[in-house]
């Protein structure tokens, strides 16, 4: 089983001052994987990275997929909500960059709308503007717009926040149900316990990696508190880095 994706020496940041920095290791095709760390460790800035949102300050992201293989979906806080449509209308955008934005939606096309809205127990749902939604609901809606992407490559970021124990364990079952197909999921997550019942592999971050393989052997007493320790030392007010500073590309297909 190859990689599908790659760190090599990786630092990514904003304004030139890092925030994460030389970053080395690999991501097994397939993978479940968990992003750990304290706040300010710099999980969601990987995850952009990632993403292609976030441009490499220096080092470089390898990959063997496409942009239109990868579905991201950020924090909550970072989803507008209040865009005028409907769940429908929200779950269909997963099938944007197979239909293109002014493409006609089929009736298969219709059928699967119809499924993944089904799948995350939104029945009913589908004429409700997504203003109107509960915040599990919303993620729910999200989700089933991600299962309209087919992505090889699923990127979550703390997409459990402030939901109730039934709408997580939904989720984590279309999680798991998603690594099953053979994709690989990349999870920014703060319930530790969660992590160690259902993602076998995790990353414990504090600007750079702490530790990286089993979860069962990162996520010990001793590498959480050296990730609060290495968050809690950093220097905020650090040079940034040079202007000059390469920076090379953020994949290679």
């Amino acid at each position: 089983m190859g990689n599908v994706l790659s760190f090599r020496d990786l630092t990514l940041g904003y304004d030139r001052h890092p925030a994460v920095h030389h970053l080395d290791g690999d991501v097994p095709d397939g993978a479940l994987l968990a992003i750990c760390g304290p706040n300010g460790a710099g999980k969601s800035t990987l995850l952009k990275g990632i993403a292609g949102v976030l441009s490499p300050l220096a080092g470089r992201i390898e990959g063997k997929l496409p942009d239109h293989a990868i579905a991201y979906l950020p924090q909550a806080a970072e989803v507008d909500r209040s865009f005028p449509i409907d769940v429908y209308d929200l779950v269909s955008m997963g099938l944007w960059r197979r239909a293109g934005l002014f493409g006609g939606i089929g009736r298969a096309d219709r059928r699967r709308i119809e499924e993944a809205v089904a799948a995350v127990g939104l029945e009913g749902f589908e004429t409700r503007p997504i203003g109107t939604l509960s915040g599990g609901q919303m993620q729910r809606a999200l989700f089933a717009r991600l299962l309209l992407q087919d992505a090889r490559l699923i990127l979550l970021d703390e997409p459990f926040t402030a939901l109730d124990a039934g709408t997580v364990s939904d989720l984590v079952a279309l999680i798991e149900r998603w690594n099953g197909e053979g994709r690989t999921v990349i999870a920014v997550l703060h319930d530790l316990e969660l992590v160690r019942v259902h993602f076998p592999q995790t990353l414990l971050l504090a600007r750079t990696s702490v530790a990286w393989g089993e979860t069962r052997e990162v996520l010990t007493t001793r590498n959480l508190a050296e990730a609060r320790r290495m968050c809690e030392a950093w220097d905020e007010d650090a040079p940034a880095c040079a202007p000059d500073m390469p920076s090379h590309g953020v994949r290679v297909a």
